[in-house]
């Protein structure tokens, strides 16, 4: 198979037997192309990469509402990629060479084994303590996991006294960027295949976009449940959560490094890809 061939989607959220065709203008298209969308943009989320990646930050996540606004901030920096190489592949027929195709793959990989690795040595929690906001009545050396008394993450808190912070908003939307570039083939090539208007590939992709924001929101707030519970309750099993969720991330980045690389071919003379 010759570099930078454009290749059909071998498989995306289980979509092998959709056929949607765009045959004129009507409420009942754009709603079944809503639904569509939709509904495998939240099954695009539960990709295993997408959660394992997602699981290392959310591990020291003790507010379910955050976890989701992190989830949030992941399936954002996902889409915008989607959009960005998609509309470009779809406006302009653009063709994305074998090997780029790989490196991208290569790219979350590579993603997986450094967040593992930082869950696994603590630097991951040392650098969002680091860079994290800080309330103004904590000071710059407020570090949760050192307040025992600090009221359960389940229960309701004041508005304000917790804030996010700039830090760990960026890094689910790095995240989801690298995540969406190695995705974005595979779903402008399913949408090319299966809608005949590029109006409509594009709002497709829109609606997908927000379907995996949504999706994500869910799964990570899901996830932060029983990290929250056990983070004042059992601590000695969180601690053991958290390090098992590190070392998921590796082994999987590991895995997906091998595919890429040696499997793929990416390291040979002979790459072959198939957008997934």
């Amino acid at each position: 198979m010759e570099q930078g061939q454009l290749f059909r989607p071998s498989k995306i959220a289980n979509t092998k037997h959709l056929e949607l065709r765009y045959s004129g203008h009507g409420m009942t298209s754009l709603a079944l192309i809503a639904l569509v969308g939709f509904v495998l943009g939240m099954r695009h989320a539960t990709d295993p990469d997408h959660v394992i990646a997602v699981t290392t930050i959310v591990s020291k996540q003790r507010h379910i509402g955050k976890a989701g606004l992190i989830g949030a901030m992941w399936g954002f920096g996902h889409t915008l990629t989607i959009l960005i190489v998609g509309v470009a592949i779809i406006l302009f027929k653009i063709v994305i060479p074998t090997r780029l195709g790989l490196s991208m793959e290569l790219a979350v990989g590579l993603m997986l084994i450094l967040l593992g690795i930082l869950n696994l040595t603590g630097v991951l929690q040392r650098l969002t303590n680091r860079f994290a906001h800080n309330h103004p009545h904590t000071g710059p050396a407020y570090d949760t996991e050192s307040l025992p008394n600090e009221a359960p993450a389940l229960e309701s808190s004041a508005p304000g006294k917790h804030s996010i912070g700039l830090w760990n908003l960026a890094r689910p939307l790095a995240i989801g960027i690298v995540h969406g570039l190695a995705g974005s083939a595979a779903v402008a090539l399913l949408v090319m295949t299966t809608i005949k208007d590029p109006r409509w590939e594009i709002v497709y992709l829109l609606i997908f976009g927000l379907g995996t924001v949504a999706g994500m929101m869910l799964i990570t707030g899901l996830i932060a449940v029983p990290f929250a519970y056990t983070s004042r309750r059992y601590s000695a099993w969180n601690h053991r959560m958290v390090y098992a969720s590190g070392l998921l991330s590796l082994c999987f980045g590991l895995f997906v490094s091998y595919q890429t690389g040696i499997v793929g071919g990416l390291f040979t003379s002979h790459p072959h890809w198939t957008p997934h």
